[in-house]
């Protein structure tokens, strides 16, 4: 969904990682780039410092959209460790996500993972991306993000069990990509 280019500017290697929020199709504020070992993404947090989805201004008036917003709450915390990236659930409600590195890597579909408050889950393993990197397939070529990316939405999940086909039906939601260099 974004554009591979973004994190391709010389000089800038200092990020582990880029996030995006998104309600439904349409993205909302700037790229976040994340320097520091771990990131708290929430809605609402009295104290604390991090991405916070509460301060955009979003054109869209959706119900939907609107509730669910105000559910994120203290929302997730990102946090690079050793072994690959984890995602800690801090809202009240689940959260969803889907990951190339969380499945088989024969599966032909990826699965959506649902994480209930207060567990986590490594949604990102740097060893099993580089290893799902196929060099001679011409489609990897074409999109050398795909493996390292990781979508996430709050409250609402898609996928084959749900009625939303698709993250972008989903009404908050965000993709964070991984910088593999």
């Amino acid at each position: 969904l974004l554009d591979s280019h973004v994190l391709q500017e010389p000089g800038d290697r200092s990020h582990w990682c880029v996030v995006a929020y998104w309600e439904e199709k349409t993205r909302v504020g700037r790229l976040y780039s994340v320097q520091e070992p771990s990131l708290d993404i929430f809605y609402d947090l009295p104290q604390g410092n991090g991405f916070c989805l509460g301060q955009l201004s979003s054109d869209n008036k959706s119900q939907l959209v609107q509730k669910v917003r105000s559910k994120i709450g203290y929302g997730i915390q990102l946090t690079k460790e050793v072994d690959g990236v984890w995602v800690y659930n801090r809202s009240s409600y689940p959260i969803f996500i889907k990951s190339a590195t969380l499945d088989n890597p024969d599966s032909r579909t990826l699965l959506v993972h649902k994480v209930f408050p207060g567990f986590s889950i490594k949604a990102f393993d740097y060893e099993k991306a580089y290893s799902l990197q196929r060099p001679n397939d011409h489609e990897f070529m074409q999109q050398p993000w795909t493996g390292f990316t990781v979508q996430i939405s709050f409250v609402k999940g898609w996928g084959q069990c749900y009625t939303r086909q698709f993250i972008s039906s989903c009404p908050c939601w965000l993709e964070v990509i991984f910088n593999n260099r």
